[in-house]
């Protein structure tokens, strides 16, 4: 069975909380990782798209939540989700007191909204193992639900030696790895997003 590709990639709305969100009248996958972690390159490599999603030249300046929404399509069928493009985290320049409702925001977001069906953690494949990805990841899988997945993805790839990719795949066994350089490398993501919202195998 040949892969339903991605057909129509459109930014939606923007929002500071889950207040002023949209209707959860799609099932959703969240994007979430620290600032400077690659999130909107990889978006825009995803829905193959260049500038859908806004990368900022200073991290932790995008605030918002941003809503996409994506149709995959076949030659009989059309699948429509919604991508969400959360704030990145942990940026240490950003005011305490900004910082603490940004995260309540990020909070009651990820706790309360119901449409989520697959939240796809970031982390820079050169620092694997840093503490604020750990406490995230904890998090989440602490309060997930049963029709949720948490799946993490490793970006800039390219930038590990071969020493340290073998070094990442044993310790990360089930991860999915990506790279700006290789689009095609994101295809087990596509894999995992039909599968898991859509009931689609491949």
């Amino acid at each position: 069975m040949q892969r339903p590709i991605i057909t129509s990639a459109t930014f939606v709305k923007s929002a500071q909380s889950k207040q002023d969100s949209l209707n959860e009248d799609k099932s959703e996958i969240v994007f979430l990782g620290r600032s400077n972690v690659g999130k909107s390159s990889t978006i825009n490599a995803f829905t193959n798209k260049k500038g859908l999603a806004k990368s900022s030249s200073t991290p932790g300046k995008t605030r918002l939540i941003n809503f996409f929404d994506i149709d995959y399509s076949d030659k009989e069928n059309t699948y429509s989700l919604r991508l969400v493009d959360l704030p990145g985290f942990g940026y240490a320049k950003v005011s305490k007191s900004l910082k603490e409702e940004w995260q309540k925001n990020l909070v009651d977001f990820i706790k309360e909204r119901v449409s989520i069906r697959l939240f796809v953690h970031l982390k820079d494949a050169r620092h694997p193992h840093m503490e604020i990805d750990k406490e995230v990841e904890e998090f989440i899988v602490s309060i997930i639900k049963p029709d949720q997945k948490y799946i993490t993805l490793f970006t800039k790839i390219d930038k590990l030696n071969q020493k340290e990719r073998y070094a990442l795949q044993r310790d990360f066994p089930s991860t999915i790895t990506f790279t700006n350089l290789k689009p095609h490398t994101l295809e087990p993501l596509h894999k995992e997003v039909l599968k898991t919202i859509f009931g689609v195998k491949l």
